[in-house]
């Protein structure tokens, strides 16, 4: 009975500590200069973060006829759920995952005050929001310095005519806080 409790405690202890954030940065806070405005990431399991972002975007102008040809820059919100891939095998090539450096996958909300304005000679106002999928790459250097970029697709909501567009995002900047986690150099 005593081998069994001690091999279901080690069993245990294994569990949870493979549960935790291992390749993960348990939490870091960045600076963005491309678009000014802060960063949130937090590790939510061993390969995945709530990554949260409030600054000034860029984003196609969806008030306008053409939004592909048209851009602007709107205060906006934007959360995505990041599952890295490749901590692995950037690990066992010997590059550094420090800062989450991977490559990841997440889904994406964005949400944008486009405030009042006139657009093609009529007022353009409200909110809209943005909900898609994109695939990018962040990369964190001891300096602090950090970025990522990431492409994919979404859904544009608001007062227009909706529909799927193309989604860009660059961050580029400095890490400030972080509480280290992560089992690579």
């Amino acid at each position: 009975m005593l081998r069994l409790s001690l091999l279901a405690f080690l069993g245990l202890v294994q569990l949870t500590y493979a549960q935790f954030g291992k390749n993960c940065e348990l939490r870091q806070l960045k600076i963005n200069l491309i678009h000014p405005g802060i960063e949130y990431e937090m590790a939510l399991g061993i390969n995945s973060t709530l990554d949260i972002r409030v600054a000034y975007q860029t984003s196609l102008d969806p008030f306008t006829e053409r939004p592909i040809e048209n851009y602007d820059f709107f205060p906006a919100l934007t959360l995505q759920n990041r599952y890295y891939y490749n901590f692995g095998s950037r690990g066992r090539r010997g590059h550094q995952i420090y800062g989450n450096s991977a490559n990841y996958i997440a889904p994406s909300v964005s949400v944008f005050e486009s405030g009042s304005r006139v657009v093609e000679g009529a007022i353009a106002e409200g909110v809209f929001a943005t909900t898609g999928l994109v695939t990018g790459l962040q990369r964190s250097y001891n300096s602090g310095l950090s970025f990522s970029v990431d492409v994919g697709a979404a859904y544009y909501w608001g007062p227009f005519d909706q529909g799927i567009q193309p989604v860009f995002n660059l961050s580029v900047g400095w890490i400030v806080n972080e509480k280290r986690w992560c089992v690579g150099r």
